[in-house]
């Protein structure tokens, strides 16, 4: 969320106040002495909030607002008021103004206001951004959600096996998301109009597979969990790659398919010919900082599936998300998020009842986790990327059990 707050006040005593006020709240303030000064900021792309006192010499508030919403219709623009000033301040609001506060304001209720109107705007930008995505038409950026760099990776990765013509090996831990990987592959590729047909391994005999193999002419296959095969299939499926399918083969699998190698539980050929071309989906626990953006999310979806609204979640609800560890993944967070609006939300009664010191404790063992995975377990290049001191980040990964070697891969 953007913490910028464009403050246009022609009283340099008041304007320094408020800007002092929101510097001591962590915002990030930008001060400008008229409508003039100010006018430049003022854009569609503009992802702050604008403080505005009401009267001022030449262009005041008024004006100011009108042009604001000619520029975005839904900037939030707070107007400051002197006593006395209250029915132009309602007159303001009738005419799309985000709110409205007589001055001198307590701190409080500025940054109160203010902080609702960031808040307001993330989800307007957002919403604007995921729409576009839609229309785009990049399945990899409208299904696949995160900011972080590993999301970024994933997504990457996804794009480039998509443009490749060969079978591609999807792997990741139970609830990441498997089956919605191998979908966004298929969609970003050429096949993305033939179809895409999904079976699961258990049980699957010959003739079944090869009905299945029919079914997916110029499109793709999707076969999950493949290391459950049954081994008749398994030499079925091995012969067929070698021969040339008339479809693109994806697995997928939650389990460690060298083992399964070795073990014998997986035909070798057939291993071979499918991990050619291997992606690997993060767990959650590796970039816990994408915790609010998928359960933001989740919880849009969960709201218009039961037909409710959407409740707000505030930030110490979002940091006691990120204080779990989400050993089911994503399937677990959309459980998670069907609850909270159902108001139902346990695991953050639960994670609540630790205190702030111990959900702080997890929120950190988490990043660092999140940094070596990201670092394949390089400690000095996670120290790096989290920009602590080396002989700090090792104090933390010694206090936390962590072994920096457990993350190479």
């Amino acid at each position: 969320m953007s913490v910028r707050v464009l403050v246009v006040d022609d009283d340099a005593a008041v304007r320094d106040a408020v800007v002092q006020t929101l510097e001591l709240a962590d915002l990030e303030p930008l001060a400008a002495s008229s409508f003039v000064a100010a006018k430049d900021h003022i854009t569609p792309e503009f992802d702050g909030v604008i403080l505005s006192d009401m009267r001022m010499p030449g262009r005041d508030g008024f004006h100011l607002l009108q042009y604001a919403l000619a520029q975005d219709t839904d900037l939030p623009v707070i107007l400051l008021t002197g006593q006395g000033d209250i029915p132009m301040a309602v007159d303001a609001m009738a005419r799309g103004a985000f709110g409205f506060l007589e001055k001198p304001c307590a701190p409080a209720d500025l940054l109160a206001t203010v902080e609702r109107g960031l808040k307001t705007r993330a989800l307007v930008l957002e919403n604007r951004r995921l729409r576009a995505l839609v229309q785009s038409g990049d399945a990899a950026e409208r299904m696949l959600f995160g900011q972080s760099e590993l999301a970024h990776s994933l997504r990457a990765r996804v794009r480039q096996l998509a443009a490749v013509e060969t079978q591609v090996l999807v792997q990741g831990a139970p609830g990441t998301g498997v089956s919605k990987v191998a979908e966004v592959i298929h969609l970003c590729s050429p096949r993305s109009k033939a179809p895409f047909v999904k079976r699961a391994s258990a049980g699957m005999e010959p003739e079944t597979l090869r009905e299945a193999v029919k079914e997916a002419q110029d499109g793709s296959l999707f076969i999950d969990e493949i290391s459950q095969l049954p081994a008749a299939t398994q030499m079925t499926l091995a012969g067929a790659l070698e021969s040339g399918l008339r479809c693109r083969l994806i697995a997928g699998s939650t389990q460690d398919l060298q083992a399964a190698v070795e073990s014998g539980l997986l035909n070798a050929d057939l291993y071979y010919g499918v991990a050619m071309m291997p992606v690997r989906i993060p767990s959650l626990s590796e970039r816990p900082e994408d915790i609010p953006v998928l359960f933001r999310h989740y919880v849009e979806q969960a709201a218009e599936q039961a037909g409710l609204g959407v409740p707000e979640i505030n930030p110490e609800h979002l940091a006691a998300l990120m204080a779990q560890d989400w050993p089911g993944n994503a399937r677990s967070l959309m459980s998670a998020a069907m609850r909270f609006v159902l108001g139902m939300p346990e695991e953050v009664a639960e994670a609540t009842e630790l205190g702030l010191s111990e959900q702080l404790a997890r929120v950190e063992r988490a990043l660092l986790i999140a940094a070596l995975g990201r670092q394949n377990g390089h400690a000095s290049a996670a120290a790096s990327a989290l920009k602590l001191p080396r002989k700090t980040f090792y104090d933390k990964l010694a206090r936390y059990g962590i072994r920096a070697e457990d993350y190479r891969r």
